[in-house]
């Protein structure tokens, strides 16, 4: 899912364009998380996540999660010669030697460890798993509640769009319906009919939103993207 725009990425038809070329897709999951969509049955060869957002649930901790699916042949594509070749920076390793299934996974564990000390602490790790036990309740909830939200807006005179696949509008719909069953997330933009204070006004006339840039956790949030997040794209 694309954020903001909420576009839907057809997973499995950018997956076949690019084991063509012998290059392996990448999917960011991170507002979908594995209860909507699970990217590898669909032809996605590493997914990440930010696990600060739904995995953890309550936006206390930063995290990440990088998968490696094991089914990209990263010596056989001749085009990642830092994983299939002689790797004089971590003591002439070859790292498809080292691990002929997560070859990627295996040099960004150990680059990552020894170049950024990119080690989560037990309680930060902790928080995460726990926060992961309750994701099918937390995200069966997310669905019901962005479905009111979003057809309460989409029926609203001074919103003149709402972006969210749930819609017929979208340019998603379709794609969301077959790749996303079980929805298409919860975060969801719109516009409203108005100039800049306007928009500013409705932020913070808001009392069950709070103003702030994190998605999937416990609270209900709204950012204004184009003057925060989004203001140099």
């Amino acid at each position: 899912m694309g954020n903001p725009g909420l576009d839907v990425l057809d997973i499995p038809t950018v997956s076949s364009i690019a084991h063509e070329a012998g290059v392996p897709l990448l999917v960011d999951s991170t507002l979908t998380s594995p209860w909507l969509i699970k990217p590898f049955e669909h032809g996605a060869d590493l997914v990440y996540h930010s696990a600060t957002k739904f995995l953890s649930g309550h936006g206390t901790v930063i995290g990440g999660v990088v998968v490696d699916g094991g089914s990209f042949d990263w010596e056989a594509s001749g085009k990642f010669a830092e994983l299939s070749a002689p790797y004089e920076g971590f003591h002439n390793m070859v790292f498809t030697e080292e691990s002929t299934v997560g070859a990627f996974l295996l040099r960004a564990r150990r680059e990552g460890l020894r170049d950024f000390g990119a080690c989560m602490s037990p309680h930060t790790a902790w928080l995460i798993l726990q926060g992961i036990e309750t994701l099918p309740l937390r995200m069966a909830r997310h669905m019901s509640n962005t479905e009111k939200v979003v057809q309460f807006l989409a029926g609203q005179p001074f919103v003149s769009r709402v972006g969210h696949p749930l819609l017929e509008s979208h340019p998603s719909h379709a794609l969301a319906k077959k790749l996303l069953p079980r929805g298409a997330g919860s975060v969801f933009s719109f516009d409203i009919q108005g100039n800049r204070e306007q928009g500013k006004k409705f932020i913070e006339t808001l009392q069950l939103f709070s103003h702030l840039a994190n998605v999937g956790d416990c609270r209900s949030l709204v950012i204004h993207p184009a003057s925060t997040t989004h203001f140099r794209a």
